[in-house]
């Protein structure tokens, strides 16, 4: 029996998750699209804490400003009546055909400064509902023809982009925090920050880069073929794994969106462990302490009844690995492989305090290749023992 999810799980849907009516690039809406606040309530009987949105989940692209404010108000206060709290927003800039060529790297300048008026808008809502984070996802930031973009100028304007929407929520004083969400391909041919690493650098170059880190999706990486769980643990010890999405996905396709554990479950395991457990070498190192956030799609088979099993479904699948992956890490047999394995001893330097270059090259430590080369990691063991767990 899985337990219930309660508000100290922290977990948190997007509106545009549950708000799927199923609709792709080969088929019309398999079941009707409600209004964003219709939503609010079940999530929040099912156990989530929080939500999320687009700007354009709430409101219509060419709405007023009067019709902007009074669906906001109206899903702010159905929010608040289910005891639920808007965590993050995001912006929609990949739907509407003026994105075709990109929002803030479009060769269009005009349209790159209509992208960054909306852009600086949602920040201006987000800090209205109380969001700590703005996820700013570049899905048309990209091109399919190697020779349409100056890339040279492309990524002077990404920064420039990002960097004003950084320096806007400084010089209004709101407490936001910008997450960037790599994705390797679709919509795009290619996508400008295809993968965590890639973010990461671009980061680097900003001049407001330290309110401005990452949040990795599951499928993201996994549809470059790349680890999750890497990715998490390269954005923790970057200190900017600023929120994360999760959900499922079964390799090199298309971006699934399945519920969190119905692609790679292995993968989702050791995701899970180390959200909950931090690094096995250093109890105090870096947590990840942000929410628990879903970014999955009902599948399009499914009715509403359906949508509410598939959020639930995320919550449990989190909830039972996070259980197994505790008694993971407190099995003595665990620790034991992890010791043999030398797991835990690489948190030691390398080198000795104060040893130099030099020194290392003075001194071969009496070390025999032929003897290192004859150990045994015990890897395979230490897997086993996680399969084990995940299973039994």
């Amino acid at each position: 029996m899985v337990r219930r999810p309660t508000s100290e799980d922290r977990f948190s849907f997007g509106l545009w998750t549950v708000g799927w009516p199923g609709i792709d690039p080969f088929g019309a809406a398999t079941r009707p699209l409600l209004d964003p606040w219709e939503y609010a309530g079940r999530l929040a009987e099912l156990g989530a804490w929080g939500i999320t949105f687009h700007d354009d989940d709430v409101f219509a692209f060419d709405a007023d400003e009067a019709t902007r404010d009074a669906r906001v108000a109206r899903l702010s206060a159905a929010t608040e009546a289910a005891g639920l709290v808007i965590e993050m927003v995001t912006t929609n800039t990949f739907t509407h055909p003026v994105f075709k060529d990109g929002a803030l790297t479009s060769n269009d300048r005009s349209v790159r400064r209509f992208a960054l008026r909306k852009v600086l808008r949602a920040v201006d809502l987000a800090a209205a509902v109380g969001a700590t984070t703005f996820v700013m996802w570049g899905g048309r930031e990209g091109a399919e023809y190697d020779g349409s973009k100056d890339l040279l100028a492309a990524f002077d304007r990404y920064r420039e982009g990002i960097d004003t929407v950084a320096g806007y929520i400084r010089s209004q004083g709101y407490d936001l925090r910008i997450a960037l969400e790599p994705k390797p391909n679709e919509p795009r041919g290619d996508i400008l920050l295809p993968t965590v690493g890639h973010a990461l650098a671009l980061i680097a170059e900003l001049e407001h880069g330290d309110i401005v880190g990452l949040n990795p999706e599951t499928g993201h990486e996994q549809m470059a073929n790349l680890n999750y769980t890497h990715a998490l643990g390269q954005a923790l010890w970057s200190g900017k794994l600023f929120h994360l999405d999760l959900n499922g996905q079964r390799g090199l396709k298309y971006d699934q969106d399945l519920v969190f554990g119905h692609g790679d479950l292995m993968s989702a395991f050791f995701t899970v462990d180390l959200i909950e457990n931090g690094f096995p070498g250093h109890p105090d190192g870096p947590r990840y302490t942000g929410p628990r956030h879903f970014d999955y799609k009902p599948s399009r088979t499914e009715h509403l009844p359906g949508v509410w099993e598939s959020a639930a479904a995320c919550m449990s699948t989190y909830i039972l690995l996070a259980e197994k992956a505790a008694r993971y890490r407190a099995d003595p047999r665990v620790t034991e492989a992890m010791t043999y394995a030398g797991v835990l001893d690489l948190a030691e330097p390398t080198l000795a305090p104060g040893e130099t270059a030099t020194d290392l090259l003075a001194h071969d430590d009496g070390f025999d290749p032929a003897k290192a080369a004859e150990r045994d990691f015990g890897f395979v063991r230490l897997h086993q023992l996680a399969v084990e767990h995940l299973l039994g």
